[in-house]
């Protein structure tokens, strides 16, 4: 026994999405921010300078000395000058003791006594030297002490803002889903048919 011809069509179901993308906004304000910076503590000491100068020499050259030093030097010039004196006469006298041996002494002794007009100059210089006049310079000194200061910083944060808006998704029957069998009955009767006869 033969059964009739069936045939069928299917037609899937479809479902239609549409969706709506989720916003999100996010502003963020600068922080307040203040700065200040103090000065620094600055401390600046200066010890002035000297300068000395001694003159003494190029007025002992000029011979301008003072009340003390003149003193002096006339104590040991007498002193000297005395001592010079006793010498001498002692030995003139050792020279007048030797006559009989038949020596000039009193002629020599006259000589050497006799002053020297004559004194022989050239030329001088007042002071003799440049480098009698002592000079001593003493620089100044400076001392600097600087000590900075950190600088002040005052911060305020802003906390950001937030803009958010929800997304959406609908969803729809796009196409419905069918199902459909056809029986070829007419088809079917005539093969039979044919099968009878």
């Amino acid at each position: 026994m033969q059964l009739p011809p069936i045939s069928y069509t299917i037609q899937r179901g479809q479902i239609g999405i549409d969706t709506q993308d989720a916003q999100l906004d996010i502003t963020q304000q600068d922080a307040d921010l203040q700065i200040s910076q103090p000065k620094a503590d600055l401390n600046i000491e200066t010890t002035p300078s000297k300068l000395t100068i001694d003159q003494t020499e190029a007025w002992r050259d000029m011979g301008i000395i003072s009340v003390g030093e003149a003193v002096r030097q006339n104590a040991q010039e007498g002193q000297r000058t005395a001592q010079e004196g006793i010498a001498r006469r002692a030995r003139e006298g050792d020279e007048m003791m030797n006559i009989e041996n038949g020596t000039d002494a009193i002629q020599n002794i006259a000589e050497r006594n006799i002053p020297n007009p004559r004194q022989d100059f050239n030329i001088g210089w007042i002071p003799s030297s440049q480098f009698v006049v002592d000079i001593n310079y003493q620089p100044a000194e400076v001392n600097i002490e600087a000590r900075p200061n950190e600088p002040v910083i005052n911060a305020t944060p802003n906390k950001p803002q937030f803009n958010y808006q929800r997304g959406d998704v609908n969803t729809s029957l796009a196409q419905e889903p069918h199902f459909d069998i056809n029986v070829d009955m007419e088809s079917w009767r005539q093969n039979q048919y044919d099968f009878k006869i």
